[in-house]
C-alpha cells in the first residue's frame, strides 16, 4: 500500500499540469540576427494567462501581437495572453507569438532551445512549463492547422 501511495504522489505533479503545449518551433536565424519568433499551440484545461516567457538564448523574451493598422502590419508587446479553458490558442506568424530578442547566438536548424512559459492560473497561482523547442529552417512553413 505504501508503494502505491508513493507512486501516486510522484505522479501528482505531472498530472497537475494545466496547459498542454503542442507543435512548438523557433525560426532559425542568420548569424547577425538579434531576434526571432517562437510559435506553438497552447491549450489550458482550466483557463489562465500566459504572463511571461524566458529563454537562456535571449536577453529578452516577450509575448507579441501582430495586427494590421491600415495598410501596415504592426507588432507590439502585450503583458499577457488569455488562455480560455478548453480552447487551443495559436501562437503563429501574423498574430500572437513570442519574440526572442537580444539573441546571444545564432539559432540553427535542427537544434533545440529551452523556453520557459509562465502561466497564471485562476486564483493567481502560477505554473512554470519548461519546453525544449526545435529550431526550424528560415523557410519553414507549418502545415495548415498548426
Amino acid at each position: 500500500m505504501k508503494k502505491i501511495l508513493y507512486a501516486l504522489l510522484l505522479a501528482a505533479p505531472l498530472a497537475s499540469a494545466q496547459v498542454e503545449v503542442r507543435d512548438a518551433w523557433i525560426r532559425a536565424t542568420v548569424p547577425s540576427a538579434k531576434s526571432t519568433g517562437v510559435f506553438m499551440q497552447l491549450k489550458s484545461k482550466q483557463g489562465g494567462q500566459l504572463v511571461e516567457v524566458r529563454s537562456s538564448v535571449a536577453g529578452v523574451a516577450e509575448i507579441h501581437h501582430m495586427q494590421m493598422d491600415g495598410q501596415m502590419m504592426k507588432m507590439h508587446a502585450v503583458p499577457s495572453l488569455d488562455l480560455p479553458a478548453g480552447q487551443t490558442v495559436d501562437l503563429a506568424s501574423g498574430g500572437y507569438h513570442v519574440m526572442l530578442m537580444d539573441l546571444k547566438r545564432q539559432l540553427k536548424d535542427g537544434e533545440t532551445v529551452p523556453v520557459t512559459l509562465v502561466i497564471r492560473k485562476k486564483g493567481k497561482q502560477t505554473e512554470t512549463i519548461a519546453v525544449d523547442v526545435t529550431v526550424k529552417p528560415l523557410t519553414y512553413t507549418p502545415p495548415k492547422g498548426q
